[in-house]
């Protein structure tokens, strides 16, 4: 699969905009709040409530298709696919290993029986629970969806589209740190009901969501293409997802 679809016209060219400036930040406003209006009401609202995976499916629905309605019918401009590149592969993937080699090792060699994650076990049984995820085979399967297709489309949809979009209006630096504040948003609202630790834990792996986001969002500008920050945010990811495996306390 082709994703050069991805990779936007020359950022330093800033073609002129198909719609007003204030219709396209009116736009970008939107996306960067969506997911974190989103995540409070089916991960807070409506946590053990039968609606709540409905209005999970729904909103990614919304979340994810709404930049291709914005790209194709609103501003009328075509998709352009490429193949994948070694040269932004390779950076991505270093990215990749070397943040899940300092999580993991953090993880195994301090915060995992530090105070700082002394309530996730019982906090994250909780919540699997309530998404239906009884079994580790159920993890497991839930973990794969997450860090493959669900990864790519947050790639698309953070740094393809509000990254892309932003840095048509804005500096790069302003892109940058924008779009991964709104990337940090609504995982500070999962991270919050996940360990229950005060705002200072919440606030610092928030921060290093934010971080995260920056990296992605460099590789993009620098390499023009989505397989290297997909493929580093697939890592991480897997690594976040194992790190959760080992928390939970199955029976």
């Amino acid at each position: 699969m082709g994703l050069a679809f991805m990779a936007k016209d020359s950022f330093n060219q800033r073609p002129a905009l198909e719609t007003s400036w204030t219709v396209h930040v009116a736009a970008l406003s939107f996306v960067m709040l969506l997911p974190t209006v989103a995540t409070l009401f089916y991960f807070v609202l409506l946590s053990g409530s039968p609606w709540m995976k409905g209005v999970y499916f729904g909103s990614k629905v919304v979340q994810f298709g709404f930049p291709l309605v914005w790209v194709l019918v609103i501003q009328r401009r075509r998709l352009h696919p490429t193949v994948p590149d070694m040269a932004s592969i390779k950076p991505g993937l270093l990215v990749g290993i070397l943040i899940v080699a300092t999580g993991v090792g953090a993880y195994f060699g301090y915060l995992k029986d530090s105070p700082f994650l002394q309530k996730a076990p019982e906090q994250i049984s909780l919540k699997i629970t309530d998404m239906g995820l009884t079994s580790p085979a159920m993890y497991i399967i839930f973990a794969v969806f997450l860090a493959i297709p669900h990864s790519l489309l947050e790639e698309y949809y953070w740094r393809w589209f509000v990254f892309g979009e932003m840095r048509r209006v804005t500096p790069f630096w302003v892109a940058l740190l924008v779009s991964s504040l709104g990337f940090m948003a609504h995982h500070v609202i999962v991270i919050r009901q996940f360990l229950q630790q005060g705002w200072t834990v919440t606030l610092f792996f928030s921060l290093c969501v934010a971080f995260g986001g920056c990296l992605w969002a460099w590789l993009y500008e620098r390499y023009r293409s989505l397989y290297g920050p997909w493929l580093s945010h697939l890592l991480v990811d897997c690594g976040i997802m194992y790190i959760g495996y080992d928390l939970i306390p199955w029976k």
